[in-house]
């Protein structure tokens, strides 16, 4: 009788570490920690959602979008001598030369003298794509980029004015014959641009959607 007593004793003994590992919830070595879910099978992470497959990809979560481009004709609340006025203070800020030729402030048009934004073949490939539409397929070295602006201020009424702001985008070149000036179609940047200064400098605040630019 003692000893079957005994082997039980000895069999329990054995039993208890092996049933403790099969119980236990953390591997420490690998920091695995079990699901409540079902499915095991490689690289599915059963009903945990915050990792592995089980987890929807979400590229610029939190960033804030990027803002529309504003209307162009803007329709600016304001005298039209006042606007004009600010198109001309702007413009100066900006470095631009108001082309006292080609304006005609009695027709609420003001023209500017070119603008050169970007100098040197290193940038002006990049700095040329943001403002205007390049062809992928030209083989041209750009080494120069420059916008001339024309804006048109047309009175609604008293208090109201359609404000259209144009950019005509220019790169250049320098070959064997000599520098090169090509037209190419603007992408809206340097108008958009304008237009924002232009509504932040009238209205006092800016468009909705937009933070104030130094």
């Amino acid at each position: 009788m003692l000893r079957i007593i005994t082997g039980l004793l000895v069999l329990i003994t054995c039993s208890v570490p092996a049933f403790a590992q099969a119980a236990k919830g953390v591997d420490k070595q690998n920091e695995r920690v079990r699901d409540s879910g079902s499915d095991r099978t490689p690289a599915n992470n059963g009903n945990k959602t915050d990792v592995g497959t089980g987890r929807g990809i979400d590229f610029g979560s939190g960033r804030t979008p990027e803002a529309p481009p504003l209307p162009n004709p803007y329709r600016l609340s304001g005298r039209r001598d006042v606007i004009l006025t600010a198109v001309q203070e702007l413009m100066r800020d900006r470095k631009l030369v108001v082309d006292e030729s080609a304006s005609k402030l009695a027709d609420g048009i003001i023209v500017s003298q070119p603008f050169t934004f970007t100098k040197g073949a290193v940038v002006a490939q990049a700095d040329l794509s943001r403002y205007a539409d390049v062809p992928t397929a030209s083989a041209r070295a750009w080494t120069r980029g420059r916008y001339t602006l024309t804006v048109e201020v047309q009175p609604i009424d008293g208090t109201t004015a359609n404000v259209a702001v144009n950019a005509k985008v220019e790169g250049r070149t320098d070959g064997a014959t000599g520098a090169e000036w090509t037209t190419l179609r603007s992408t809206g940047l340097a108008e958009d641009q304008f237009l924002e200064g232009l509504i932040t400098a009238v209205s006092g605040a800016a468009p909705a959607g937009r933070t104030p630019q130094p």
